[in-house]
C-alpha cells in the first residue's frame, strides 16, 4: 500500500512515532493501523471504538485520559471536526489541554511533539470519511 504523506523524522525506536499517514490508515513503526487508535510515545492503544466524531463521548476520552497525558491531540480523520463543546469542557476542566486538528495534522503534531519529550497522547480518528 501507498501512503500519502511518509514522515522521516529521525527516532529512538523505543518511542512510538507516526512513519506516515493515508486516509484510513496510519503507520506507527512498522504497523499499519487501519482503525483508531491511542498513541503515546510509550504506547499503542489499538481498535479505540470511535470511528468517526460523531461517536466520541466521554467514555472514550477518559480512556485517553488514563495514559496521564499533559496534552490531548485528537485527530477527526479526513478533515477537521469539533466534538460537543461538553466533552472538551470535561477535558479541560481536569487541566489537560485538547487540540482538535483532522487526522493528518495530529500525526505531525504528535511527532512533533514526541521529539520535545512532551506527555502528549494521540487520539486517532482514522476513518477516511470526511
Amino acid at each position: 500500500m501507498v501512503f500519502g504523506m511518509k514522515f522521516t523524522l529521525e527516532s529512538d525506536r523505543s518511542v512510538n512515532v507516526v512513519r506516515a499517514y493515508a486516509p484510513g490508515r496510519i503507520k506507527v513503526g512498522g504497523r499499519e493501523y487501519a482503525s483508531s487508535v491511542i498513541l503515546t510515545p510509550e504506547r499503542i492503544i489499538p481498535d479505540w471504538t470511535p470511528a468517526v466524531i460523531a461517536d466520541l463521548t466521554a467514555a472514550h476520552l477518559d480512556e485517553v485520559l488514563a495514559v496521564e497525558p499533559d496534552i490531548v491531540l485528537l485527530g477527526t480523520g479526513a478533515r477537521l471536526r469539533f466534538p460537543a463543546p461538553e466533552l472538551l469542557a470535561g477535558v479541560l476542566g481536569r487541566g489537560i489541554g485538547i487540540e482538535c486538528m483532522d487526522t493528518r495534522a495530529a500525526c505531525r503534531t504528535y511527532n512533533v511533539l514526541v521529539h520535545e519529550g512532551r506527555r502528549v497522547a494521540a487520539a486517532l480518528l482514522i476513518s477516511s470519511e470526511g
